[in-house]
This record gives structure tokens, sequence and C-alpha cells, in this order.
């Protein structure tokens, strides 16, 4: 992002929120991700991750809203495989997102 500081920078936040996401810093992740969404406002991975981490926040309002404004562009809310290798981070990702679709309470 220094490199070219004038580029789109939406897809880089968007991994650098899911970094403080899966390091449990939501607060963080929170506030880049938002970011993130509104620089690229169709990238569904941004939604996941933005609806999980509201999710662990105990805001379900707000993530149930995630969730929906994503459903505009995709039928697919939850992936069917993990895309995260670590065991323990792909489950706090996968939870965050079922309990956002209102799966698990």
């Amino acid at each position: 992002m220094r490199l070219n500081p004038r580029g789109q920078r939406g897809l880089h936040l968007s991994g650098i929120g899911m970094a403080h996401f899966l390091n449990r810093r939501f607060d963080d992740a929170l506030a880049v991700l938002r970011v993130s969404l509104e620089e690229v406002p169709i990238f569904t991975a941004t939604y996941r991750s933005l609806a999980a981490c509201y999710a662990h926040m105990g805001r379900l309002e707000e993530a149930r809203s995630i969730i929906k404004r994503m459903a505009s562009l995709t039928p697919v809310l939850l992936p069917s495989t993990n895309p995260i290798r670590n065991p323990e981070h792909g489950e706090l990702f996968l939870s965050g997102l079922r309990l956002a679709a209102g799966e698990a309470e």
C-alpha cells in the first residue's frame, strides 16, 4: 500500500481486517473492514469477515444487517469449504458467520 498510495487499497484492507479478526482484535478489525467495504462494496469476503466480527462482538443486529446486504450480492452466505487453514481460526470465522446468519443462537 505504501508503494502505490493512490491505488485501490480495499482488498488489502480486507486482508488486514481479517488478520485483526483472527487475532481477536475485533475493534481494530471492525474499523479496517468498514473502510474496506466502503472502498470495494462488492467484495463478499469483506462482508463475511465483518458479519463474523460483529457476531463475536455480540452485535447481532449489525451482523445480520451485513448478512442481508451480502445476500443481495450472492446467494452463498456460508462458504462450502473453510477458506482458513488453521482449524482454530477457521472455527472462529465460521462460528461467527453461523451466528450472524442465525444458524446458532
